[in-house]
């Protein structure tokens, strides 16, 4: 199971972009944890500039936009 961090201050896009992500999982049937961590100090762990962001099992993958599904589809499988 994959687990996904959307990085970010709370705001709409980084909200929009967690909700993207799991339901794109569940269209795949892909097993995920996703979590939004809000706290800034996790944030600059990453080296984070812009959110929203995306870090799949600890790995940043995506940041500063809501990421494109073909993007999304291409981290699960």
């Amino acid at each position: 199971m994959k687990q996904i961090k959307v990085l970010g201050t709370g705001c709409s896009k980084c909200s929009k972009a967690a909700d993207i992500i799991e339901k794109i999982a569940a269209e795949l049937r892909q097993p995920v944890t996703v979590t939004k961590e809000t706290s800034p100090e996790v944030i600059m762990q990453y080296q984070v500039m812009r959110t929203p962001a995306v870090v799949i099992d600890d790995q940043l993958v995506h940041s500063g936009s809501i990421p494109l599904r073909a993007d999304i589809e291409s981290w699960l499988k």
